[in-house]
């Protein structure tokens, strides 16, 4: 009798997750089907399905010019916050004092500042520098809103590490950048994985910053499907946003698997 009520309370448990789970992917399901419809604008298929907004997004000069643009300023923007917010992790972790902290801290102010303030911000110094609707100035922005990602994970790793590890490579004659590359990096690879994962997320996703920064020069993908959105309801948008679902997942499952064959 006791056992059953104590599994009682799990039961219920799970099945409120598992609640939770569908109320929160019903959303997914409705622009899975959206993308699919027969219809000239946004609307649930009416006599069949059809995958003609699709060929649309493949075969349309503007959004795959867009998909290349946020690729490339997605991955150098994630190459360039995956070094420096590396970098500046171990370095906190080196530290070890108040200061670190005070570092950290003012490292992870463009994630807790609202994006219209910091992309208000950013296009007022930008401007000085001449890099506003420039491939620079928007790589430079995502990569600084990225690197907080990273410092997270990278963190997060190091907490688990000892500090002797590298303590007794430098006492076995190994240099700053041998430890490094040899003890430190491979310890914290999960870590590192992590978060280039989420900084790719967020430059490929960021809009509010490409609003403010890009011009007519550099049009993101974000940006096309926000223009989308105002001019016409074309159900491309649709297509759009499942092929980043999907990907976003393929993604994350990348990061799991590696993070488990690290293990």
């Amino acid at each position: 009798m006791s056992d059953t009520l104590r599994q009682e309370p799990t039961i219920v448990t799970k099945s409120l997750a598992w609640a939770v789970i569908c109320y929160l992917v019903l959303p997914i399901t409705v622009v899975v089907s959206v993308s699919l419809t027969d219809r000239p604008y946004l609307s649930l298929p009416s006599e069949g399905v059809s995958l003609q907004y699709y060929e649309k997004l493949f075969t349309s000069s503007e959004w795959l010019s867009s998909i290349w643009q946020s690729f490339v300023i997605a991955t150098v923007s994630t190459a360039i916050c995956g070094v420096l917010g590396t970098l500046a992790a171990i370095g906190c972790w080196r530290i070890g004092s108040g200061l670190a902290n005070v570092v950290r801290m003012a490292m992870l102010i463009p994630l807790m500042l609202p994006s219209m303030i910091y992309a208000l911000g950013a296009y007022q110094v930008w401007a000085g520098f001449g890099w506003v609707n420039t491939y620079t100035g928007i790589i430079i922005a995502h990569a600084m809103t990225g690197m907080p990602y990273v410092v997270i994970t990278v963190s997060t790793s190091l907490a688990g590490l000892d500090p002797k590890l590298e303590q007794a490579a430098r006492n076995l004659g190994a240099t700053m950048g041998q430890s490094l590359r040899h003890v430190i990096i491979p310890n914290i690879r999960p870590g590192v994985i992590s978060g280039l994962v989420f900084a790719f997320i967020h430059s490929w996703d960021e809009l509010v910053i490409a609003l403010f920064i890009a011009g007519r020069n550099v049009f993101t993908l974000p940006r096309r499907m926000w223009d989308g959105i105002n001019e016409h309801l074309d159900p491309t948008m649709a297509a759009v946003a499942t092929v980043l679902i999907f990907l976003t997942v393929i993604l994350l499952a990348a990061e799991f698997f590696l993070r488990g064959k690290k293990r």
